[in-house]
C-alpha cells in the first residue's frame, strides 16, 4: 500500500518534501495533484520508474510523456525552443498547457516519441508540483491518473464524477506514495501545442484554450 503524504496546498511541509524527494530518487511512483488533474509521476532520470509508469497507464514506448519543468529557463535544458515558440511559452507559463517541443540529450528515450524526438513538457501553475521539481532538482514525469483515456490522452467522461477516495484506492497498490494537498481530483485536461514546426498547431482544446490560440491575434 502507498504511503500518503497530507501536505499543506500553499506552503507544503519541509519535512514531508524531504521524504517525497528521496523517495523519488530511489525510483518510488506518486500520484499526486496538479493544476488540472492529478498526475502519475516519477522522477525523470529513473528508467525502472518510467517502465513501471508506462505498465500502469498501458503506454507503448513510441507514446511521449509530458514531464514538469519549473521555469523557461529549466525547458531550454531540454527541448530546442524556437524564437516564436519561446514567445508563446513565455505568454502561457505556468498555467494548464503541455508543449511538444523538440527534445535535448537531457531527456530519456524512454521519455520521448522516437521517431519524432519531441517530449511534451508543462509548467503547471501549482504551488505544490512547482515544490516538488525544485526540491528534486530535475523535472518530474506527469501523467493523468486515469487509468481510462482515449487516443488523445482525453479523461473518462465520468471522471468529474470520481472522487478522490475512488482514485487513492484504485492507485493505491500500484504508486509507492499518495501526495493529498485536500483538492478534489480535476477532471478537465490540459491544453497541447504542438511547437515542433514552424506554424504552432493546438493539437488538443483542454484548459486555457482560447488563451493558447490567442497569437493569430497578435
Amino acid at each position: 500500500m502507498a504511503t500518503i503524504y497530507e501536505v499543506h496546498p500553499l506552503t507544503p511541509q519541509k519535512d514531508r518534501i524531504e521524504k517525497i524527494k528521496k523517495a523519488l530518487k530511489g525510483g518510488a511512483l506518486m500520484l499526486y495533484p496538479t493544476d488540472t488533474v492529478y498526475a502519475i509521476g516519477c522522477d525523470l532520470n529513473s528508467k525502472s520508474a518510467i517502465e513501471r509508469v508506462r505498465q500502469i497507464k498501458q503506454l507503448s514506448n513510441d507514446k511521449p510523456l509530458t514531464f514538469l519543468c519549473s521555469s523557461l529557463s529549466n525547458i531550454t535544458e531540454y527541448a530546442v525552443v524556437s524564437d516564436e515558440a519561446y514567445r508563446i511559452i513565455k505568454r502561457l507559463i505556468p498555467g494548464p498547457y503541455t508543449f511538444l517541443l523538440p527534445a535535448t540529450k537531457l531527456v530519456p528515450r524512454l521519455v520521448m516519441n522516437p521517431k519524432r524526438k519531441a517530449t511534451g513538457i508543462r509548467v503547471p501553475s501549482h504551488p505544490l508540483c512547482f515544490t516538488l521539481v525544485e526540491a528534486l532538482g530535475n523535472p518530474i514525469i506527469s501523467t493523468s491518473a486515469h487509468i481510462t483515456t482515449d487516443d488523445e490522452g482525453e479523461a473518462p467522461a465520468k471522471t468529474e464524477n470520481t472522487g478522490k477516495a475512488e482514485l487513492f484506492d484504485c492507485l493505491s497498490k500500484l504508486v509507492d506514495i499518495i501526495v493529498d494537498d485536500g483538492s478534489d481530483p480535476g477532471y478537465q485536461v490540459s491544453t497541447i501545442l504542438d511547437l515542433t514546426e514552424s506554424e504552432p498547431i493546438v493539437v488538443r482544446r483542454g484548459l486555457g484554450w482560447e488563451a493558447a490560440a490567442a497569437w493569430e491575434k497578435d
